[in-house]
C-alpha cells in the first residue's frame, strides 16, 4: 500500500482544521446558552427568595433556565468524552452516566417549554370558546402542578431509556445475541427498534401540545394585528409595533422548538458517530436551540431586559472606575 497522495493529505488537514473550527464553534455555543440560562435562573431565584413566591411565568422560566443551564453542561461534557472514547462508550458505564442525566434533562426541557406556549396562549389569545377560557382562568393556579408533573413524567420517560441503555451494557459484557449478530448490529437494532419509537412518543405529546397552544396564539395575534391596521392609518402605532414583535418572538420559538424536536429524532437514528466529520456540526444543530432561545427571552421580558441592561451598565461603571483608578 503506497504512501498518501498530496491531495489526500491536504484533504485530512482541511477536515481536521474544519473539525477544530466546528468544535470550538459548539463551545461557545454551549458557553453563550449557559451564560443566558444561568442569568435567568440566577435574577429569578434571587427575587423567589427575596418576595417567597413567584409569577407563573416566572415559574416556568426559572424552570426552563434551570433545566436548560444543567442539560448544556452536561452535553457538552458528554459530546467530548463520546468524541474521544467511540469504541469504548457503548459498552462502558459512561453510557447509563451521562444517559441518566440527559434523558431527564431534555425530558424536563422540553416539557417546561410546552408550559411556556400554552402559559403565553392562555394569557395573550383572544379566543372566546367557553372551554378555553376555563382554562384562561384555571391555568395559573395550576402552573406549579404542572411542573411537578413535568418533572414526574421525566422521571418515567428517564426509567424507560436506562432499562435500554442497561440492556446494551449488559449485552456488551455477557456477548449472548439473537442469531449471528455482533455487537454493533445489535446495539444498532437496540437504536433503531427501542430508543428511536421512544423518543419519537416522549417527544411528540409535549411537541403536540405546544403545536397546537402556539399556532393558536400566532393566528389569534396575527388577526388582532389585521383588525388593528384596520381601523388605524399609523402603521408606526406603538401597539401594532408591540403586536408585530410578539409575533416576531413567537415564530422565532416555534422554529427553535421545531429544530430541537427534529434534531434529536434524527440524532436518536445515530446517522452522526463521532467518528463522522458531521459530528461537531450536528452537536450544534442540537444545541442551538437550547443555547439561542434564552437571549430572546430576555430580551422579550421586560424585567430580565431591564436586569440585563442594569447589570451591564454596572459592569461598564466597573470598568470605566477602574481606568480612572488607574490613570
Amino acid at each position: 500500500m503506497g504512501m498518501p497522495s498530496s491531495t489526500e493529505n491536504i484533504l485530512i488537514i482541511i477536515l481536521s482544521s474544519l473539525t477544530t473550527i466546528f468544535m470550538l464553534l459548539f463551545v461557545l455555543l454551549c458557553l453563550l446558552g449557559i451564560l443566558a440560562n444561568g442569568f435567568i435562573t440566577l435574577v429569578l431565584s434571587r427575587e423567589w427568595l427575596r418576595y417567597g413566591r413567584l409569577l407563573p411565568l416566572d415559574m416556568i422560566l426559572v424552570s426552563l433556565g434551570a433545566s436548560r443551564f444543567c442539560l448544556q453542561w452536561v452535553g457538552l461534557v458528554h459530546s467530548f468524552y463520546y468524541f474521544f472514547h467511540l469504541l469504548e462508550y457503548p459498552r462502558s458505564l459512561s453510557r447509563q452516566f451521562f444517559g441518566l442525566h440527559w434523558d431527564f434533562l431534555n425530558s424536563a426541557t422540553f416539557w417546561f417549554g410546552t408550559l411556556l406556549g400554552v402559559l403565553f396562549c392562555m394569557k395573550i389569545a383572544n379566543i372566546t370558546h367557553p372551554t378555553f377560557l376555563w382554562l384562561k382562568w384555571r391555568f395559573p393556579a395550576l402552573v406549579p402542578r404542572l411542573l411537578l408533573g413535568s418533572v414526574l413524567i421525566s422521571l418515567i420517560v428517564t426509567l424507560l431509556f436506562f432499562w435500554g441503555n442497561h440492556t446494551v451494557y449488559h449485552g456488551s459484557l455477557d456477548r449472548k445475541f439473537s442469531g449471528n449478530m455482533t455487537h454493533k448490529q445489535w446495539n444498532r437494532r437496540m437504536e433503531i427498534h427501542y430508543f428511536l419509537p421512544l423518543k419519537l412518543v416522549t417527544l411528540s405529546i409535549p411537541c403536540f401540545i405546544f403545536l397546537v397552544s402556539i399556532t393558536l396564539l400566532i393566528n389569534s395575534l396575527r388577526r388582532h394585528t389585521r383588525r388593528m391596521q384596520h381601523s388605524t392609518r399609523i402603521l408606526e402605532d406603538p401597539s401594532i409595533q408591540a403586536h408585530t414583535r410578539a409575533l416576531k418572538s413567537l415564530i422565532s420559538f416555534l422554529v427553535l422548538y421545531a429544530l430541537a424536536f427534529v434534531s434529536l429524532i434524527i440524532d436518536a437514528v445515530g446517522f452522526f458517530t463521532s467518528a463522522s466529520e458531521w459530528y461537531w456540526p450536528w452537536q450544534i444543530v442540537i444545541y442551538f436551540s437550547t443555547s439561542v432561545h434564552p437571549f430572546i427571552l430576555i430580551f422579550s421580558n421586560i424585567k430580565l431586559r431591564g436586569m440585563a441592561v442594569s447589570s451591564n451598565r454596572l459592569s461598564l461603571c466597573g470598568d470605566s472606575f477602574s481606568l480612572h483608578k488607574l490613570g
